[in-house]
């Protein structure tokens, strides 16, 4: 994976991902979110990545959106006069075209959407859009360097990158409109005082604490099963009712219990580790269940 504005390295199926704009404190541009979608989609179907880990180079994470861009600074079409029609009818390519789309919210649908755990590590500032592009992560990991704030009220715009549905189920409610309405900054123990952050690690530890969790998520595990977990538990949890939950748990049953699961009981019965054939890139034929 090449690209631009990150730097990708894999070693022993954990993929690290660096946002590289390190003069600029990894600021994130329309091209950055072009190449964060792209690289999503890739290792969602990519088989020698089973974790992603994604971390700033250099001193920040992500300093929000690089505001010294041209025109319109995020990257949208002001000749456009969009609705809410216009919004369900060009989700697609179309729509990203005519620069209408959040680039944001095209990120971390991307995340959202993936088959492989992400971790974050964020290693510093994160604010705006470096904020909110890690809510769709599975678990964030903080440097006690890191600072974070969802400040867009003080440039007179809302959150974005699907950030008013990822942030209230991570924090609460109260907590969520605590951090945008304030539009403060705040410290790694806030962070985690409030359930945001999982761990703060110093700084020259932030990376090989996120590299050991990434390899206990992956190792002596079934891609398959990591995958459809991942995608049942983020969207089961928003589903009205546990029946929803029930139909699609059923599926998963079923179709791992045929597959990965009858070598997982074997090695567990034999007490060796097992040796899962299954690729992400090959689910059984109900997933998606959902609308894509």
């Amino acid at each position: 994976m090449t690209y631009t504005t990150l730097q990708c390295d894999l070693v022993d199926r954990i993929l690290t991902v660096r946002l590289n704009r390190p003069d600029q404190l990894n600021a994130f541009t329309v091209e950055m979110a072009n190449e964060l979608v792209d690289l999503f989609a890739a290792a969602s179907e990519d088989d020698a990545i089973g974790a992603i880990i994604v971390t700033g180079e250099g001193k920040a994470f992500c300093a929000g959106m690089d505001l010294g861009t041209e025109g319109n600074v995020f990257g949208l079409d002001e000749s456009q006069a969009p609705d809410m029609a216009h919004m369900r009818g060009k989700l697609g390519p179309l729509a990203v075209r005519d620069r209408v789309r959040d680039d944001g919210g095209r990120v971390t649908l991307s995340i959202f959407n993936c088959k492989k755990p992400v971790i974050a590590a964020i290693n510093g500032a994160a604010v705006g859009i470096g904020a909110t592009m890690t809510l769709a992560m599975d678990v964030r990991l903080a440097s006690e360097k890191a600072r974070m704030g969802f400040v867009f009220g003080r440039l007179g715009i809302v959150p974005e990158a699907c950030s008013t549905w990822f942030l209230p189920r991570l924090v609460g409610m109260q907590q969520a409109l605590l951090w945008v309405l304030s539009a403060d900054i705040f410290d790694a123990g806030e962070g985690q005082r409030a359930g945001l952050f999982h761990s703060v690690h110093a700084p020259e530890t932030l990376l090989d604490e996120a590299q050991a969790l990434a390899c206990k998520f992956i190792e002596n595990r079934s891609p398959v099963a990591i995958a459809l977990a991942r995608q049942m538990l983020w969207r089961n949890s928003a589903q009205s009712h546990p029946v929803e939950a029930h139909r699609v748990d059923s599926l998963a049953m079923f179709y791992t219990s045929i597959g990965d699961g009858k070598e997982g009981v074997a090695a567990f019965l034999g007490k060796r580790a097992p040796n899962f054939a299954g690729r992400a890139s090959a689910m059984p034929d109900f997933f998606p269940w959902y609308p894509e």
